[in-house]
């Protein structure tokens, strides 16, 4: 299966650039390039993408609104959106978390880093790279301008079990299911299992999203 993705950065060298990175795998393509937010709006449902490679800086209209209007319309809500930035500790990316961002990479990253970033996303793995993103995310979504949990969250809890509260709470700290599974003393396909599960329940489109989920509802932090 071919992963298609569309490019959006402003700038057409980073653009060309990335487009001849991705077209060198033989498992992705590149279905449309974007200078500006509603294109990148636009042609992620026009060209059918699977992901979207976000610059957050784009005249127009910003990465982070395109983003919320792609992941909020029924005909793109299955696009994973890929953020890239030039600074990966950035008050944008985690407002692009909470928008419906699968996660983000600089872009200083190496070619082989975003290639496989690219593939992460869309299997609906999240990508929060670093320990230090790690903990940036959480010091952001748990300040007050995230407020209480409001009602679809606290219903998204209640339908939880202990466990799954438990393996919610850790996949936040940025476990893999292999480590959850070796803390817990389970099985991997039983974590995985117990994720996909707290995944419908909380109507979290990806493991990022579960993310965003456990701190909100204050399982970590």
């Amino acid at each position: 299966m071919t992963i298609r993705v569309v490019i959006a950065d402003d700038q057409p060298l980073i653009r060309t650039g990335f487009k001849a990175l991705i077209e060198s795998a033989a498992d992705l393509e590149v279905v449309g390039e974007a200078g500006d937010g509603r294109e990148a709006v636009r042609l992620a449902k026009a060209a059918r993408a699977d992901v979207v490679l976000m610059d957050i800086r784009m005249p127009l209209l910003d990465g982070l609104s395109a983003t919320r209007l792609i992941t909020g319309d029924e005909d793109s809500a299955a696009v994973r959106v890929l953020i890239l930035t030039t600074f990966e500790i950035d008050e944008y990316v985690f407002e692009a978390l909470r928008a419906g961002a699968s996660g983000f990479l600089g872009k200083s990253a190496e070619a082989e880093e975003l290639l496989a970033a690219i593939r992460i996303v869309h299997r609906g793995d999240a990508l929060l790279s670093a320990a230090a993103t790690r903990t940036l995310i959480s010091r952001f979504l748990t300040t007050p301008t995230a407020g209480p949990a409001d009602e679809p969250t606290r219903r998204g809890l209640d339908a939880l079990t202990d466990r799954e509260r438990q393996i919610v709470a850790l996949v936040a700290t940025g476990l893999s299911n292999d480590e959850i599974a070796a803390r817990l003393v389970l099985s991997p396909a039983t974590v995985k299992t117990h994720v996909n599960r707290a995944m419908v329940k909380v109507c979290a489109r990806d493991r990022a999203q579960l993310v965003v989920f456990a701190y909100r509802g204050g399982l970590a932090g």
